[in-house]
């Protein structure tokens, strides 16, 4: 009986791989390529206005008004639940 070297098997085995590799890349980029020409191509639409958000009259809005008070709680012995009223103003 012949025998296969190991040399042999380990470069078929390495070589079956590359080329079955080579050929998903290749079957990869051929179906990209037909997807693409199956899609229609949608006319470009313009871009909606975002609203403006509502600021009040003091030019604090909600985000900011709630960005300073969770930094006043972080400030030692500060208690948000004593707290009744809030009156914030620009210095």
């Amino acid at each position: 009986m012949n025998e296969v070297s190991n040399l042999f098997v380990c470069l078929m085995g390495m070589g079956t791989t590359f080329v079955g590799l080579i050929c998903i890349i290749f079957l990869t980029m051929l179906m990209g390529k037909v997807m693409q020409k199956l899609e229609k191509p949608e006319p470009p639409k313009a871009a909606p206005v975002p609203a403006a958000p509502a600021v009040p009259a003091d030019g604090l809005t909600a985000e900011v008004r709630i960005a300073i008070l969770a930094a006043l709680q972080q400030e030692p012995g500060f208690d948000l639940a004593r707290v009744s009223s809030i009156n914030i103003r620009r210095i």
